[in-house]
């Protein structure tokens, strides 16, 4: 099941990648239809982009996790 849009498959913005995070939260992994519902949640995306895109995340908090990438930096704001 190829995507109709490579572009959109490797391009989110800041506002899909929240309106994802959101809808991962509020579909779990035994929702049922949980890929169309994110991806209807995020708008724009196709199902299998939006699980593509959980799989990378996966993959590079794997990565990040098992000391492979050093843990992000974040300013502070002085909070």
């Amino acid at each position: 099941m190829a995507s109709n849009s490579m572009s959109s498959n490797t391009s989110w913005t800041r506002k899909e990648n929240k309106l994802f995070e959101r809808a991962l939260a509020i579909y779990e992994q035994d929702t049922p239809d949980r890929w169309h519902n994110i991806a209807r949640a995020v708008g724009g995306k196709s199902a299998e982009e939006v699980r593509r895109h959980y799989e990378l995340l996966v993959r590079d908090v794997n990565d990040i996790e098992s000391g492979r990438y050093p843990h992000p930096t974040y300013r502070s704001n002085g909070n």
